[in-house]
């Protein structure tokens, strides 16, 4: 009996099977949905918004006063002040309060999951970054956005969002706080005090640029 010959479509089946296994999971991790949550809110905004009035800033990492770092998904600088947006990419009902400091995902009957009010967790990016630039808190905005197939089940704040909701609560915000010189200053503040990512989870700072508004 020629054991070779079936051992070979075993191996070339292993071929196609780990792979295909390994992108399902892929894709189906916490980091993925994160990532395609992040890529979702950067491509609404700038087709949202005006390119000319809002500037995004994507994927921020800053030095905390600790000693640390903290990582923010999106930064929006606009005359109407500097929102620092969260998102969350989640399924099920969502229930929650702004005060408390766990929320509740449930995804059935009997699958229930506790996590971080993500007002409290952006309230460190938003900290973080009033001390960096020297923001009134009526220059800086906390904005948490969910996407995916979540549905509140409570009453949440106005700057706890669902899908284009953040859009609209960015442009709820008419009145002006920062003039285009603060508006410039801003930006090349955040650019030059950002960190760069490494593949070897070592971080450094990034030279000073001046960027252009789009």
């Amino acid at each position: 009996m020629d054991v070779s010959a079936l051992i070979s479509p075993l191996f070339n089946l292993f071929l196609y099977v780990i792979p295909a296994a390994i992108i399902i999971g892929l894709f189906k991790s916490p980091w993925f949905k994160g990532k395609m949550g992040e890529f979702l809110v950067n491509v609404v905004t700038k087709v949202s918004l005006d390119k000319y009035q809002y500037h995004l800033i994507k994927d921020v990492t800053l030095p905390t006063e600790e000693g640390g770092t903290t990582q923010i998904d999106h930064i929006v600088v606009s005359p109407y002040g500097v929102f620092v947006v969260e998102t969350k990419n989640m399924q099920g009902w969502i229930f929650g309060g702004e005060f408390q400091k766990q929320w509740t995902q449930q995804l059935n009957k009997h699958s229930k999951f506790s996590f971080q009010n993500p007002l409290y967790q952006n309230h460190k990016h938003v900290k973080t970054l009033q001390n960096l630039l020297n923001l009134t808190d009526e220059q800086i905005h906390s904005v948490v956005v969910f996407i995916g197939t979540s549905e509140f089940k409570t009453k949440m704040p106005e700057n706890v969002t669902y899908g284009l909701g953040y859009v609209r609560f960015i442009k709820s915000k008419t009145e002006r706080v920062l003039s285009w010189d603060e508006f410039d200053s801003i930006i090349e503040k955040i650019e030059s005090g950002r960190l760069a990512r490494s593949i070897i989870g070592v971080r450094v700072k990034l030279n000073p640029t001046r960027p252009g508004r789009y």
